[in-house]
């Protein structure tokens, strides 16, 4: 069987944590931020479990990253 390649923008925006939890970073919070809230602004530091729906396609996609 040959390897499978990794797709790298999935790399980028996902990652492991040590329990195996697949993690991500929220959207929107590159520009238009000055309008928003400090409490708002803060919460996009935040990284997030990532759905169980989504959890699948993501794996397949990331063949080694997950247990």
């Amino acid at each position: 069987m040959p390897k499978i390649k990794t797709h790298k923008g999935v790399q980028s925006r996902f990652h492991i944590t040590g329990s195996g939890k697949l993690m991500r970073t929220k959207g929107g919070k590159s520009h238009l931020r000055l309008r928003k809230s400090k409490r708002a602004k803060r919460l996009y530091d935040e990284t997030i479990a990532v759905s169980p729906s989504d959890k699948a396609r993501i794996k397949r996609l990331l063949p080694y990253g997950l247990k």
